[in-house]
């Protein structure tokens, strides 16, 4: 479980340092990933080729780990995401991310679920009536 820990911890470096740091020997030739918000890249050379092109247009200011959640040859990992894009207000927003496993603990699947950061209790004013809030959903 350790080694699992570091790895996704590894992968999270990656991202805050701007640099790839193993990408190709982290995820499988056929490794899945999909985002919080839709897009899905299909094998480690385009894992790969997103990274690089992100980092062209934005920032990722923190990736903070919560927890971790192992079962067989699975893990889930709880965080919390802040990034910027160029010429763009800061983005941030809670997560977890489901990793399925080789036996030699490489990355075939990962999926991140996201929510927002900015909870509220819409029951607050009026038990009877919520009151929620204007706003647009990016990801739903």
């Amino acid at each position: 479980m350790n080694q699992r820990e570091e790895l996704i911890r590894l992968w999270f470096q990656m991202w805050l340092q701007k640099k790839d740091l193993g990408i190709l020997k982290l995820f499988t030739a056929n490794a899945i990933y999909v985002e919080s918000w839709g897009p899905k890249y299909h094998g480690n050379a385009e894992i790969k080729h997103w990274f690089d092109e992100w980092n062209t247009r934005g920032t990722v200011l923190s990736w903070e780990i919560d927890q971790f959640f192992h079962k067989q040859n699975q893990t889930v990992v709880e965080w919390q995401f802040k990034c910027q894009m160029k010429n763009s207000e800061v983005t941030e927003f809670d997560g977890i991310s489901l990793l399925k496993w080789t036996r030699d603990n490489r990355v075939q699947f990962l999926k991140e679920y996201g929510c927002k950061s900015d909870n509220y209790n819409p029951y607050q004013m009026s038990a009877d009536s919520p009151q929620f809030r204007d706003e647009k959903v990016d990801w739903l």
